[in-house]
């Protein structure tokens, strides 16, 4: 079973091999911190929080790396209007950055670079770029010359001519940096300084780094010269990914990632996702909505991570019943098995005792797993396995409450839980039993035994009135009564 990844790069679909044997390397562009992170970003954040732990899954040791772009011109923007300092605005929403992620169950990854603390990195790749030819001052300005990189529309498949071709004029001889450029397409590595403006001494003056640049240095600085995936959303590939290809490549002569991965864009009621239409929505938003976090991250694990999704109340209704059959077999163990008790010896599944020989595994619906989830990261064939064994798990929990045992052995079930646990953890899908509260006041065990005694002598003397008004106070208490052939049962 190889796993294999469709490369934007090639086209294709490739097996994966990495730099270095069975470790990653994976940089995913984040966010720019200038708002709260919108339904978007929950998609992104989510498709590569389960490729990280799938990867994990299948045993390799990965260092995840993702950014944050904390000097723009959107976070100046809402500086100015909100009369603070680009310091306070990308704080603030780092922070509730990490409050959403958190909601949602992502983890955590193993560095956050931040472009404001690589900024000796960020220049010095601009000096190298300058010395082999590839980059130019121009009155405070630097630019990165695009034609002198042959491979230049290697990643997004644009070819300079086409764009020359669709290019305005207008728009050009309007643009104040149009003049500063030897040629149209070449684009910003450094930015003079602006009156007002955040800026940090260079040698070519005060200033700060274009965008593109910022991400080539991260990636540098923390992963190396030749990474094993780069991730992010379609709509970076061109012109971000293109020119971080160009700007890290023409430096060091050598791929600047194996594997160019990209997640499809989400759409909202078949609209693209705009504040303009009214339909933008932010995780936060939604999760205070009452929309259960794992959801959400159902909703987006049931489509193809490269193909674009519509978010609608349908969609995430049917999300939201998806989860609730899979937390349903979750907490199987917890509400059948004696978890806690110790009856099957076990409190939870995790990720990194699989294979140590202490749980019980199904190893057919494992192979399963893994079979879909290898084909290009096909999370909704993973799912597949993943109701499968919710349902059946369900179906045995309704056997025990009406029949009081099921007729599968305690050893299958552990193995049918245990995997289901296990491969939902791999999705980053958790149910833990909400904790027990203690009723000072209602029925004890022994109270409920004596109404049920004193139904069934009213049952046996034919006194169905007080029989039928016994069960209602049970059913008002919380209490289920099952009468079968050998007694009546009860459940809270």
């Amino acid at each position: 079973m190889t796993l294999t990844l469709y490369n934007t790069l090639t086209r294709r679909q490739e097996a994966f091999a990495t730099v270095e044997p069975g470790k990653v390397k994976m940089y995913y562009c984040g966010v720019t911190v200038y708002d709260y992170c919108h339904l978007g970003h929950a998609r992104a954040c989510i498709v590569w929080d389960v490729v990280r732990r799938y990867l994990q899954f299948i045993g390799y040791e990965v260092r995840y790396i993702q950014n944050f772009t904390d000097i723009d011109d959107k976070i100046l923007k809402r500086s100015r209007e909100e009369h603070s300092s680009m310091e306070a605005v990308a704080e603030r929403y780092i922070n509730a950055y990490f409050e959403d992620m958190g909601r949602l169950g992502i983890k955590p990854a193993d560095e956050y670079p931040r472009a404001t603390h690589t900024m000796n990195g960020i220049q010095r790749l601009i000096h190298e770029l300058e010395n082999k030819g590839f980059a130019y001052p121009a009155n405070g300005d630097v630019y990165y010359a695009v034609r002198r990189f042959n491979e230049y529309g290697k990643l997004s498949g644009r070819k300079l001519e086409d764009m020359q071709a669709g290019a305005s004029d207008r728009v050009q001889v309007e643009d104040p940096e149009y003049q500063k450029k030897k040629d149209p397409f070449d684009f910003a590595l450094w930015k003079a300084a602006k009156p007002g403006e955040p800026a940090w001494e260079s040698s070519w003056g005060p200033g700060r780094p274009g965008w593109h640049i910022e991400c080539s240095a991260m990636v540098r600085d923390r992963l190396g010269e030749t990474i094993d995936i780069h991730a992010g959303g379609a709509d970076l590939i061109f012109p971000h990914h293109e020119n971080e290809i160009a700007q890290s490549e023409a430096v060091t002569g050598k791929p600047l990632a194996t594997y160019w991965l990209h997640n499809g864009m989400v759409k909202v009621d078949g609209e693209k996702m705009s504040k303009s239409l009214g339909n933008f929505t932010t995780i936060r938003d939604l999760l205070d909505r009452d929309v259960e976090p794992m959801a959400v991250r159902l909703f987006v694990l049931m489509a193809q991570y490269r193909k674009p999704i519509d978010f609608t109340d349908e969609a995430i209704a049917a999300a939201t019943n998806g989860w609730h059959t899979l937390k349903e077999g979750l907490l199987f163990g917890y509400e059948y098995g004696g978890v806690g008790s110790g009856e099957w010896g076990v409190t939870s599944t995790t990720l990194s005792n699989r294979g140590s020989g202490e749980k019980l595994t199904s190893e057919i619906h494992i192979q399963r797993f893994q079979e879909a989830v290898n084909d290009d990261f096909n999370f909704p064939g993973g799912l597949t396995v993943l109701f499968e064994l919710a349902k059946e798990l369900r179906r045995q929990g309704n056997i025990i409450v009406h029949q009081g045992k099921s007729e599968t052995s305690p050893e299958e079930l552990q193995k049918q839980w245990h995997t289901l646990v296990m491969l939902a953890e791999v999705f980053g899908l958790v149910a833990q039993p909400e904790a027990e509260t203690v009723k000072i006041e209602g029925l004890t065990d022994t109270e409920i035994e004596e109404l049920i005694q004193q139904r069934q002598a009213a049952r046996k003397a034919k006194n169905f009135a007080a029989s039928d008004r016994i069960r209602d106070q049970l059913q008002a208490e919380g209490i289920t009564l099952i009468d079968s052939r050998d007694g009546t049962r009860w459940h809270r």
